[in-house]
């Protein structure tokens, strides 16, 4: 990494125009909903995590004891079977938010990586996209 000199630090020979201050808006806004995508991943893979590890438990357990079951913030004792069941739903509709998730996260870094394209072609170092 090297140091910018003076001439290089002040270019200011790119005008920022209406439309270019709206792309770097834009560019925010996406930054910050992929981050905020990138922590809802996190949560649902651990969440995740925690369901595989039940329902490894539950493979283990006794059928004839019923299980306590987590809904929301409250446990609910029921059957075995039915608490498997339960189980495969909350997986399945895990899954698929999870899926959604990084559908979202992959659009966002798509349309950044397009204005990147469009904001470094015309300010070259003026800008800073990188984190």
């Amino acid at each position: 990494m090297r140091m910018l000199s003076q001439e290089e630090e002040h270019d200011d020979s790119a005008e920022v125009t209406w439309e270019d201050q709206q792309r770097i808006n834009t560019f925010s806004k996406l930054n910050t909903r992929l981050r905020s995508i990138e922590e809802k991943i996190q949560e649902l893979k651990t969440e995740k995590e925690a369901l595989d590890d039940i329902s490894m438990e539950l493979e283990l357990a006794d059928e004839d004891e019923p299980i306590m079951y987590r809904i929301g913030e409250a446990f609910i004792h029921m059957p075995h079977p039915r608490a498997v069941k339960r189980l495969e739903k909350d997986l399945a509709a895990l899954n698929a938010e999870l899926e959604k998730c990084t559908s979202s996260a992959e659009e966002c870094e798509k349309q950044m990586k397009e204005l990147k394209v469009i904001l470094y072609a015309k300010f070259g170092r003026a800008i800073n996209l990188d984190e």
